[in-house]
């Protein structure tokens, strides 16, 4: 949707913030300034939770006003007991780009290299705005709302859990490898799960026939962020590192695609005790899909093991497997898809 008659209202500029931080009320003299407009769009509301009780009282007298809060973390509003505006306001979730919307300009190699974030993609130097948001997010957004009191093992910490993206993550391993508590790690979890920095999907349990694990599957929230955080060694294969950025652009996809679909509870993997493993599973009211990664160009009988041992429980599902090659076609009835024509039909 687009707004052009918007009236906007920037919390990042300093004197915008500092007249409504002094005296949240006079956000009622701005919107009695501007009589002609009917849309009011607060950026970063986060920054000055008092305005959302304005908001409120504001909606309650002017029905016909329409307000759009935008902002990067709602931590800071659950914390502080703000007026969350709860039956009065539509929450809607901003994801990267999608392949779809990128539509002929999406580009599978620079996805997978620079993730899909807007400020990273319009930038000429794209790894350089990736350094750069990085830096400034953590000192932003988490610094500065003190959040955590030392950087340093945080972002060890977003290090060692860069390890298990696309991967179970139990917080006893990140502790270990971090040098701290497992408390503190499941407090660092909680601050990317809130900041909407990273997600946990969980397992695909319904009518399971089988003993299933019980830990989710860790992703961050854009394959550029996580590509930043991997430290990279000699030791380390460029395969391992190609093919957990390879889904968890499929999963970054995914979850925009069924969150705006108004589905986002709909993500889930499937996983046995013994190993057996789905990356994504799609359940929602009138999709069932199992869906398998593979960064490879060719396709091999082991590589849809798994996939006919879910259709095996579950033989209403659709089973998929999305691979680097070209060709479209079916194996055992399985549908083997080209990862970039999936990615950019919206599938």
């Amino acid at each position: 949707m687009n707004y052009p008659d918007a009236v906007v209202i920037d919390l990042l500029k300093t004197d915008t913030a500092s007249f409504l931080r002094a005296n949240p009320s006079r956000l009622a003299g701005i919107i009695t300034g501007n009589p002609k407009a009917s849309v009011f769009v607060i950026d970063e509301v986060q920054l000055i939770p008092e305005l959302l009780f304005e908001v409120h009282s504001l909606m309650e007298k002017n029905p016909g006003l329409q307000f759009i809060l935008t902002g990067s973390s709602a931590r800071k509003l659950k914390r502080t007991g703000t007026d969350l505006l709860g039956g009065r306001a539509l929450k809607l979730n901003m994801h990267p780009f999608t392949a779809h919307e990128l539509g002929d300009s999406f580009s599978l190699e620079d996805a997978l290299q620079y993730g899909m974030l807007p400020v990273v993609n319009a930038a000429k130097d794209r790894a350089a705005r990736l350094s750069a948001y990085l830096g400034l997010y953590l000192r932003e957004e988490i610094q500065m709302e003190g959040l955590v009191r030392n950087l340093g093992p945080f972002t060890r910490f977003l290090e060692a859990a860069s390890f298990s993206h696309g991967g179970l993550l139990t917080s006893s391993d990140i502790a270990r490898d971090c040098g701290v508590g497992r408390t503190t790690v499941d407090g660092y979890l909680k601050i990317l799960y809130d900041l909407m920095i990273a997600s946990c999907v969980p397992v695909f349990s319904k009518r399971a026939k089988r003993e299933l694990v019980s830990h989710g599957k860790f992703y961050f929230f854009d394959t550029g962020v996580y590509r930043a955080l991997r430290p990279k060694g000699p030791l380390d294969r460029p395969s391992e590192i190609d093919g957990a950025a390879l889904e968890g652009l499929v999963f970054q996809n995914l979850r925009a695609e069924l969150d705006y679909q108004g589905e986002e509870g709909g993500l889930f993997f499937w996983r046995t005790v013994s190993g057996t493993e789905v990356d994504f599973v799609v359940y929602t009211g009138d999709r069932f899909d199992a869906i398998e990664v593979k960064n490879a160009a060719k396709v091999s009988r082991s590589d849809i093991s798994a996939l006919k041992s879910f259709r095996t429980d579950y033989p209403e599902s659709r089973q998929i497997l999305l691979y680097r090659g070209e060709l479209q076609y079916e194996e055992e009835g399985v549908q083997i898809i080209p990862v970039a024509k999936w990615l950019g039909t919206g599938a």
